[in-house]
């Protein structure tokens, strides 16, 4: 039972650091690469890049894995083999964005590149430069969208264990679907990415307050035991 009590509230304090380190990461990071000719600025902002590259990696990968596997023995009891795509789903989506991390962190050494040369030779950097962010951003839809699928599979378990209000469950279906779609217009050049993110970061907030003050529901919890 003790262990039952304290899995979700790390869960929520874990989801929460997952929110907000890849969210504060990804915005050191686009402050600095999202400017006209980014890769002579870069240069002078090294420091903003690697913090939020290593919120965006390190922090977020260990956090979002962590999270997971902190709650797989519990969903499991009510459905395996759900509980374990939602793990798979978690691991492969977060090594995913991770890459995508990683891909941005390129940045750097090209930028030192850049300032050593002279701007007509130069062209060629910027190319490089420009698909190194794009590869970032489609890691980062990518995983986005696995992260979505197994969102939708999280909150299938919460709902039919009744862990949570369904109420709040039932929110995150559709706010993990809205995400998905956003994810994959996205991807076809559509920027409504950030607005279709709303509902599911409002659920993932919604929930992991709900863990950390109220946990899960007693009575489900007896009844594993």
């Amino acid at each position: 039972m003790n262990t039952h009590t304290i899995a979700p509230r790390i869960f929520g304090i874990f989801f929460l650091i997952s929110f907000l380190s890849y969210g504060i990461g990804s915005g050191l990071v686009e402050s600095v690469v999202n400017v006209p000719n980014f890769l002579s600025t870069i240069s002078n902002n090294q420091s903003t890049i690697i913090v939020g590259i290593l919120l965006m990696t390190i922090i977020h990968t260990i956090v979002n894995i962590g999270l997971a596997v902190i709650m797989h023995p519990i969903l499991k009891t009510f459905n395996s083999s759900i509980s374990y795509g939602y793990l798979s789903a978690t691991i492969t989506s977060t090594v995913i964005v991770a890459i995508g991390g990683l891909f941005l962190l390129l940045l750097l050494p090209l930028s030192d590149a850049y300032v050593r040369l002279v701007a007509s030779d130069a062209s060629n950097l910027n190319t490089i430069g420009f698909l190194l962010k794009k590869a970032g951003f489609y890691s980062y839809q990518i995983g986005m969208a696995i992260w979505g699928v197994g969102g939708v599979l999280l909150c299938s378990l919460l709902y039919k264990s009744k862990l949570v209000p369904r109420l709040i469950t039932i929110c995150g279906f559709i706010g993990y679907i809205i995400f998905i779609a956003g994810t994959i217009l996205e991807l076809f050049g559509f920027n409504v990415g950030v607005i279709m993110s709303i509902p599911a970061a409002l659920f993932e907030i919604s929930l992991s307050i709900w863990l950390i003050v109220k946990g899960f529901n007693i009575s489900q919890l007896i009844a594993l035991d």
